[in-house]
């Protein structure tokens, strides 16, 4: 899982949002690593509402623009979970090793 779908999904747990909203929640919750632009955020969501981890739930017209709110779904939540769960591993990988070093002596 990329590192921007990653952080898409993550931002979806707390409950449905909008386009934009995604890319602030995205932001905030990376520390500002994940900056979405507008045409790859809305690429990363038709790519994820196909893959069945989120889904529209509301669609209001705004200014004369569709606004669409999207969820994670059951699929989603799990994806985004196993995912997390893998990372973690790995992290421990590095974490919980203790890093000994051998002096070598010049000959």
């Amino acid at each position: 899982m990329r590192e921007t779908t990653y952080f898409i999904l993550a931002a979806l747990q707390d409950g449905p949002l909008h386009g934009y909203a995604i890319i602030q929640r995205a932001s905030a919750l990376s520390s500002g690593r994940v900056q979405l632009a507008t045409g790859t955020l809305y690429t990363a969501l038709e790519r994820l509402a196909t893959a069945g981890h989120i889904r529209v739930v509301d669609e209001q017209i705004v200014n004369g623009r569709a606004r669409r709110s999207y969820e994670l779904t059951p699929e989603g939540g799990a994806a985004l979970q196993e995912h997390a769960e893998q990372l973690a591993a790995a992290a421990r990988v590095v974490t919980e090793r203790r890093v000994t070093r051998t002096a070598v002596s010049p000959a």
